[in-house]
């Protein structure tokens, strides 16, 4: 049971339960990896998740996470703020994965969420033996690849695991941070939105302003803005700019295998687009994801109106 805080007001104190229960399942020593994504129900910007591992050994925590790690909701900008590196300190691996808002657009909410949890998985520099999905709905399962003994990561879902289980708290916490950061950023090049103070949710002035200039390009317009043209081909807004891509290609040196392909099935590692240079280090893309990214659009298709 989800240990609470004495007072009327107590909120939940996530644990490590959850996740020694996957490890004990498992033999009792695990990876599992705690995953959140923040952005779902914004009008602009990206969806971004977050991953957060946690090592068990013979039932014990061996990679604990600082004190205070909570639910982002529940905790404030700047307690938010604070958490980030501890969190990145104390897990063995932390990453991000993003999907921008032409992305949501070209292949709907559901599959962005896929390659924002892909992305997120694939740049965690540790061995991943199970995952821990907040929500009732695995976006991730079909697309995780096998690890070096041939098997694939167990996927776990958990309704209220931002809540409960440490390591899915923790994940939430990077991505809220790091989206909001993103958020304030973009605002600078289109004030008139409200980006850094509503972070492209729909508050009534945000959306007074799309009935006054029309949309930007960091809004997805295959959704219902409320304004002409949007919901299928949204007019842009006098001088909207589209915020330039983070793009970092670095050549992985290794002998080409067949097909041109390093041995190890990469030849070039690719911040994806959206995050500033500093965020987008947290996001990789391979060449090895091209065809898992044809996969994973095909057929996954929502209107979230």
């Amino acid at each position: 049971m989800t240990p609470r805080r004495a007072g009327a007001s107590a909120r939940p104190i996530p644990t490590a339960e959850a996740e020694r229960a996957i490890a004990a399942a498992l033999g009792g020593s695990a990876t599992v990896v705690g995953i959140d994504e923040v952005g779902r129900g914004a009008i602009a910007g990206p969806v971004v998740v977050g991953a957060c591992a946690l090592r068990i050994e013979d039932g014990r925590v061996t990679t604990p996470l600082p004190e205070g790690v909570r639910d982002s909701k529940a905790l404030t900008a700047r307690r938010r703020e604070a958490l980030v590196d501890p969190i990145r300190e104390a897990a063995p691996g932390t990453a991000l994965g993003w999907a921008s808002a032409a992305e949501i657009d070209a292949h709907g909410i559901l599959a962005a969420l896929t390659l924002a949890a892909v992305r997120a998985v694939d740049a965690l520099e540790v061995p991943v033996d199970a995952v821990l999905l907040d929500g009732n709905v695995d976006v991730l399962g079909a697309h995780l690849m096998p690890g070096a003994d041939g098997g694939v990561p167990a996927v776990t879902l958990r309704v209220g695991a931002d809540r409960d289980c440490v390591s899915v708290a923790a994940a939430s916490v990077l991505a809220k941070v790091a989206r909001d950061a993103h958020m304030v950023a973009l605002a600078d090049e289109a004030p008139v939105y409200g980006w850094a103070s509503n972070k492209g949710y729909g508050a009534a002035a945000h959306r007074d302003a799309l009935a006054r200039v029309g949309a930007h390009s960091e809004h997805r317009r295959s959704w219902n803005l409320g304004t002409p043209g949007t919901a299928g081909g949204a007019v842009p807004a006098p001088g909207a700019v589209t915020p330039p891509e983070a793009t970092v290609t670095a050549a992985v040196e290794a002998t080409p295998g067949a097909g041109g392909t390093s041995d190890a099935g990469v030849t070039s590692v690719t911040a994806a687009a959206g995050p500033s240079a500093d965020e987008g280090a947290d996001v990789l893309w391979t060449d090895d994801m091209t065809g898992r990214h044809d996969r994973i659009v095909d057929g996954q298709q929502e209107d979230p109106r």
